[in-house]
């Protein structure tokens, strides 16, 4: 375990402390105590990383037009709709612009920071014809072929 940290059990609650915050969760419950420690273990494991050294993921939007750009604590996305879209992250998750097309979503909540990421992409998924649309950065997007030109020879 690394220095400073200190992890508190109160009943099937853990709470994991650094000098960054804190970080609150209950464990599953189930029958089997053994078939739940690797759970366990991973949740507080992905805890303790996550007040040390914090959890991210980054976004890209593609598309002719499509852009994101940082609005009070969220984001305002123009992503083809005919409105733009506001985005507000959840508590303890915070949203950095880069060059109006890469968002990255940073936090101590793996989870939270999953889920958030989702749901921005959520917001326009990938096309697989044209390939536009918000996606994960290193994300390969399969392109279907479009519609076969006609040649006139048919009757």
């Amino acid at each position: 375990m690394q220095s400073g940290v200190t992890v508190e059990t109160k009943g099937k609650k853990i709470i994991v402390k650094t000098a960054k915050g804190e970080l609150t969760f209950t464990l599953p419950n189930s029958g089997n105590a053994d078939a739940d420690a690797g759970t366990k273990r991973s949740l507080i494991a992905n805890a303790i990383t996550g007040l040390t050294t914090g959890f991210s993921k980054t976004l890209e939007i593609q598309g002719t037009g499509y852009k994101a750009m940082p609005k009070d604590k969220g984001l305002e996305l123009s992503l083809g709709y005919s409105h733009p879209i506001q985005f507000n992250p959840p508590e303890g998750v915070t949203l950095e612009v880069k060059d109006n097309r890469l968002i990255t979503v940073t936090g101590a909540d793996k989870y939270l920071v999953g889920q958030a990421a989702a749901n921005l992409r959520r917001l326009r998924p990938p096309d697989v014809y044209k390939g536009k649309g918000v996606r994960y950065q290193g994300e390969v997007i399969k392109l279907k072929p479009g519609k076969a030109a006609k040649t006139g020879t048919e009757a």
